[in-house]
């Protein structure tokens, strides 16, 4: 694999501009910033399960406003929100044909799904009918609306929210929408000193604090996602890996229903990312490590009694991680 430092660099160069960005608008919230960055990179979406006011909705307002209207695409904006709602329809967020009079013929109406950020708030207080019509446009990036189909943007992102409290009135997403995303963030209360730094910045709106950092295109978001998978070494071992890990998961005494293939594709690109955010042109052992948790949680059915899943996870990438380890050690 020939790596090209130029592109890696200056994909790296793209990432800091952005977590520099972010970090002004969201205090005490690193560890999601990059996880959300590492989504963005990768090509897959992201699920918070946070309280109200944790700043889910500025922090992917923020992210669609990084963007720039340098290279805009006709007729898909930046960033969009969806309120999820009982009453919400499907074409409330593919959009709808409506009958143009003047020309007597029906012409498509794009719902908020055309965008490069989609925040999907509160994703599970809607119909199983609603959540299906998100999750194909995030599957395949396209919606289909009277029997034509409709192509969205290459860099389309969905950060979707649900309350992890409130379920009256809810729907919960079963595993296999649940598949669709790539990670499954818990956000906790930020620690004390951040939420000081949050209130010193008052009066200043939070939103204006990013003003100094540059924004970034979307072709320059498009070339560092091609840039990190054609140059950021993925080793055999580590493939193998991933590939044991998920095994060890689905044979684990304490779950039901494993991880699916697709979380080990999903994930490839991920790691290569989070190794790019931390200044690396190879992923390690570590990155597995750091990243398995948010990947393979929310996609597994475990025993009853089984109180976390998160902790099944961790033991078994231990058992993967202690075995890389060896095999290096080995073939030094």
């Amino acid at each position: 694999m020939t790596t090209d430092s130029n592109a890696l660099t200056t994909a790296r160069g793209l990432c800091e501009r952005l977590q520099t960005r972010l970090s002004a608008v969201i205090q005490g919230r690193d560890e999601v910033i990059e996880l959300i960055l590492i989504g963005l990179l990768a090509d897959g979406h992201v699920m918070l399960e946070d309280y109200p006011g944790s700043g889910k909705t500025t922090l992917a307002r923020a992210l669609g406003e990084s963007l720039h209207a340098g290279d805009p695409v006709e007729g898909v904006a930046a960033f969009r929100r969806i309120q999820f709602t009982p009453d919400l329809l499907p074409s409330d967020i593919t959009g709808t044909s409506v009958f143009d009079m003047e020309h007597n013929t029906f012409v498509y109406r794009r719902g908020p799904v055309f965008a490069h950020v989609l925040l999907a708030d509160e994703i599970n207080r809607t119909s199983p009918k609603v959540q299906a019509a998100l999750l194909e446009a995030m599957a395949e990036k396209q919606v289909t609306v009277d029997n034509t189909t409709h192509r969205l943007d290459d860099l389309f992102f969905v950060i979707a929210t649900q309350n992890p409290l409130d379920v009256a009135g809810t729907y919960p997403l079963p595993t296999p929408q649940l598949d669709r995303f790539l990670f499954k963030i818990k956000m906790k209360h930020i620690e004390r000193d951040a939420e000081i730094a949050v209130l010193a910045s008052y009066p200043t709106p939070s939103m204006n604090l990013a003003e100094k950092t540059p924004q970034v295109s979307r072709n320059e978001l498009l070339a560092a996602r091609k840039a990190l998978r054609e140059n950021v070494v993925l080793a055999p071992q580590l493939r193998e890996a991933l590939v044991d890990l998920a095994r060890g998961l689905r044979e684990d005494r304490r779950v039901l229903q494993g991880a699916s293939t697709r979380a080990l594709v999903l994930m490839m690109p991920a790691l290569q990312a989070r190794a790019l955010i931390h200044g690396r042109a190879h992923v390690i052992p570590e990155d597995i490590e750091a990243l398995a948790p948010f990947v393979f949680e929310h996609r597994l059915e475990c025993t009853p009694g089984t109180d976390e899943p998160a902790d099944v996870v961790r033991s078994v990438t231990a058992v993967i991680v202690e075995r890389l380890a060896k095999a290096s050690l080995a073939k030094d």
